[in-house]
């Protein structure tokens, strides 16, 4: 499994880092079954994140029609108080220090990102997986609608508006579609694809070797509906 890991500018760096890590000792573990990098919609650059300043490198360039695993991250910022809105300059121009995490990941939407993972999705040899707000990204450019997700709990309603049908669970599993709740999240989703594509036995080494028990139940769409309790 080939995972392409995106980012874009305001990125979150946990987002990224945590999944990116697991799999890559995932790689380590299985004998090379499992390769990583990290790319962007616009090709090898620098990209700075939400989170100080703080820099990555995209070595690539997101490539929908690469079999394999794309995982999108959320970005960090400035969540707000209730009612505040951006003033009409936010999001213009480069990355500023704090912004609003909407105008980030709006920011993102102007990219050729979203023609991109729509190619992605399109294909049936791709699973997409998001961490947070990454998920966020994807139903607001239209892409998530009717599926099941999750996001940041503070970003549900938001899912929810969206059209996606929103799961307050640390990880779903959709299909060809899985995603990640808040920031360390990302730590469970990469131990789950590592069991669910490549095998239960590397995903507990790697578990083991991060210290790291996964958290909750991921949830899919089986079995039968709940009663209230």
């Amino acid at each position: 499994m080939h995972a392409q890991i995106v980012l874009f500018d305001g990125f979150d760096p946990l987002d990224v880092i945590a999944p990116y890590e697991v799999l890559y000792a995932g790689g380590t573990a299985s004998g090379g079954d499992v390769s990583v990098e990290l790319v962007s919609a616009e090709g090898p650059r620098e990209v700075v994140s939400g989170t100080g300043g703080l820099v990555l490198r995209a070595t690539g360039t997101l490539d929908p029609g690469r079999p394999g695993l794309i995982l999108v991250p959320g970005a960090s910022g400035r969540v707000g108080e209730p009612g505040e809105v951006p003033d009409h300059d936010a999001g213009a121009g480069e990355w500023q220090q704090d912004e609003f995490i909407p105008v980030l990941l709006g920011r993102a939407l102007s990219t050729e990102l979203p023609v991109l993972m729509k190619a992605a999705m399109d294909n049936p040899e791709v699973t997409v997986g998001t961490v947070c707000g990454g998920s966020l990204v994807l139903a607001m450019a239209g892409l998530l609608e009717g599926r099941h997700a999750t996001t940041h709990h503070l970003g549900l309603d938001m899912l929810d508006a969206t059209g996606v049908h929103a799961v307050s669970a640390r990880v779903v599993d959709d299909g060809d579609l899985v995603t990640g709740a808040g920031v360390t999240s990302g730590l469970d989703l990469g131990l789950y694809l590592l069991e669910r594509e490549v095998g239960p036995r590397i995903a507990h080494a790697v578990e083991e070797l991060f210290t790291h028990e996964r958290r909750g139940t991921v949830w899919r769409a089986q079995g039968p509906v709940p009663a209230a309790l």
